[in-house]
């Protein structure tokens, strides 16, 4: 099937859906459920919660399909809608610290919503989880300081020595230190490993 045989049929299935086709609309899911939750266990640990993510991302799709502005942005606002919704679910289980500081500590995870390309979005996924993982692996003393210091909107070090009561002069040096523990876990480790 050829690229422009294959936007014809997805404008096709578009033009259906908006205008109450169910068959379009089953074939729309069917096409990218596979992309939904690949997308969603980027970022999340279960199948259960990449599913949840699917409905959610569905339902904002019935919502928003009528303003699409045009069919082949599709696969672009699918990828953009999981990952908002998959980061709103961290960000709901993590409250004291913010998940999307652990994306961008990462590399910006928030480029990925913006780049179509799959393979570098893979990337980024990859070596954010990697940066969870070590994250994961460091005391919660470590891993508080780290996000807080890469925080968005940013923090003064004032507001960070407030939050975690240490001196705003022990700030850097303990940054060094705890940024040489990161890169000596286990997952970043694996993770240089699995370039080479």
């Amino acid at each position: 099937m050829t690229t422009a045989t294959k936007r014809h049929d997805l404008d096709a299935l578009v033009d259906g859906a908006v205008n109450g086709d169910q068959q379009a609309w089953n074939s729309i899911i069917d096409e990218f459920q596979p992309l939904v939750i690949s997308v969603a266990r980027l970022s999340l640990q279960t199948e259960a919660d990449a599913q949840e993510i699917s409905q959610m991302v569905w339902l904002k799709l019935l919502e928003n399909l009528p303003r699409l502005r045009t069919p082949a942005a599709l696969t672009g606002w699918i990828m953009t809608t999981t990952k908002h919704q998959a980061f709103q679910v961290l960000h709901a289980r993590a409250r004291t610290v913010s998940v999307d500081a652990v994306e961008t500590y990462a590399g910006n995870a928030r480029e990925m919503v913006d780049n179509t390309d799959v393979a570098d979005d893979l990337l980024r996924a990859e070596r954010a989880r990697a940066v969870r993982d070590g994250l994961a692996e460091l005391t919660s003393d470590q891993r508080a300081l780290l996000l807080l210091l890469v925080a968005d909107p940013p923090l003064s070090y004032e507001e960070i020595s407030r939050r975690l009561g240490i001196p705003v002069g022990s700030i850097g040096p303990t940054r060094a230190r705890h940024l040489k523990k990161l890169r000596e876990t286990t997952a970043m480790r694996a993770y240089r490993e699995s370039l080479t």
